[in-house]
């Protein structure tokens, strides 16, 4: 769809080169033209018109590039669609047209004969219209040729111009309207151009999405695995944080989270270099601290500054479902739910540092009892970090049980309670979180 002209800064009449009726094409940017009174008064070097919702109309600006010594053509009078005038500003060459050519210039009418800069020969007669469409991508350029000159007319339409004219065959009409189509033309072609290049983004963040996030590895596993994530950075495909679960020959199930601080894109790809040097290590049979400590080796020599590090949640699940390992590395602790109690943070006393804070750290492992039926759900520090409303409050751990235990006695559960659980965070701080965040569940049903 049309994009919406760039509203207009005033130009003064010495600098703008505007042209009033049968205006000299040949009158350059320093001369000023003498204001054209009416009946109220007003002159034509207004910048905006009125209209009678009171809203302001740009008027539509053309910049003329040419170099007519004998000064024998002249421009008529051009209006727009409302009948206002179209502003003319005139250059000789393309060093006063970059001067002159301003956010407000609508469409460039360029004399094809006019001489390239830097260029003595003739070799390609569309030099100056490829320099002119370099100098402006974004404007819409018609081509001035001599009466008769249709194939050079055409081949500049080919080249990039929006259309062609022939400069013995003017007049105001034909002229008006071959300006607003070009502008048209022009924003209709951007808007094309915008969409097509934002699906060929969108597609490929998808393969992006697909190729960086894990595919959990749990074939053969009773469990149910969810999760949802939500880059903080705009348009980013990855934060820091990642995430993982997997499934070893012996049945346990590992599962682990982690977040990398700052919000970069070093910081996104050192999160999928973690993500995948766990997930070898682990079904290579390392688990707990000697695994924690492989990664924070990794991250050591990964990683772009030494004060760069990362928290990070592993629980491995006995092959009977009923008891867990945990190890925490400055992260926080998981959320335990099972029938018939209330939902609750899984003990967090021996957390260990953080990866890459301290060489040679030790990661104690915690046992922990499951039962027969629960959800575990991991989660990053961007799911409890965000304020609730307008003041300084952060919803916190506290806070994020509390809902997830009423989201659960609302029955809602696996990818619902997850995206549940996200957008109330993202309402409760008014907008979109600024860090980011990853949830993953796992449930297991007796």
């Amino acid at each position: 769809m049309p994009v919406p002209v760039p509203r207009q800064r005033a130009i003064p009449a010495v600098e703008s080169g505007q042209a009033p009726t049968a205006a000299p094409i040949n009158g350059g940017p320093s001369a000023e033209p003498a204001p054209r009174p009416d009946n109220t008064g007003e002159h034509t070097e207004n910048t905006h018109h009125t209209g009678a919702n009171g809203a302001a109309h740009p008027h539509l600006t053309l910049l003329l590039i040419e170099d007519d010594p004998g000064g024998s053509t002249v421009l008529p009078e051009l209006l727009d669609r409302s009948g206002r005038p179209i502003r003319v500003r005139t250059a000789r060459n393309l060093t006063e047209a970059e001067r002159l050519l301003t956010d407000d210039v609508h469409c460039i009418l360029l004399d094809l004969a006019l001489s390239a800069p830097g260029r003595g020969d003739d070799s390609d007669e569309l030099a100056v219209l490829k320099h002119v469409l370099e100098l402006a991508p974004r404007h819409a350029v018609l081509a001035l040729t001599a009466s008769g000159d249709a194939e050079r007319g055409a081949e500049a339409v080919r080249v990039g111009a929006q259309d062609y004219l022939h400069r013995d065959e003017l007049d105001g009409r034909l002229l008006s309207r071959a300006i607003r189509y070009a502008v048209e033309r022009k924003r209709s072609d951007s808007a094309e151009r915008r969409l097509a290049e934002g699906r060929v983004r969108a597609q490929e963040n998808r393969r992006l999405e697909r190729g960086l996030l894990p595919t959990p590895l749990l074939e053969g596993s009773p469990l149910r695995f969810a999760a949802r994530y939500r880059p903080g950075r705009s348009r980013a495909l990855l934060g820091g944080d990642f995430y993982d679960v997997v499934r070893t020959s012996d049945g346990t199930v590992h599962a682990m989270i982690g977040d990398v601080c700052g919000h970069g894109p070093d910081e996104a790809a050192l999160g999928v270099e973690l993500r995948i040097a766990w997930r070898a290590l682990t079904l290579a049979g390392l688990c707990g601290d000697e695994l924690l400590g492989t990664l924070q080796q990794v991250l050591e020599h990964e990683r772009a500054d030494d004060e760069i590090f990362a928290t990070l949640c592993t629980v491995d699940i006995a092959p009977d479902g009923r008891r867990a390992g945990l190890c925490l590395a400055g992260h926080p602790s998981p959320l335990l739910a099972r029938p018939g109690r209330a939902a609750r943070l899984l003990p967090y006393e021996k957390n260990g540092p953080a990866l890459g804070l301290l060489p040679g750290a030790r990661w104690p492992r915690t046992q922990v009892e499951l039962g027969a039926e629960w959800s575990l759900m991991l989660y990053t520090d961007g799911l409890i970090e965000g304020r609730i409303g307008e003041g300084r409050e952060r919803l916190g751990q506290d806070g994020m049980v509390s809902m997830v235990r009423r989201q659960l006695a609302e029955g809602l559960q696996g990818e619902a309670l997850l995206r549940a659980a996200v957008n109330e965070v993202r309402d409760l701080n008014g907008g979109e979180l600024t860090d980011d965040v990853a949830v993953l569940l796992l449930d297991r049903v007796a």
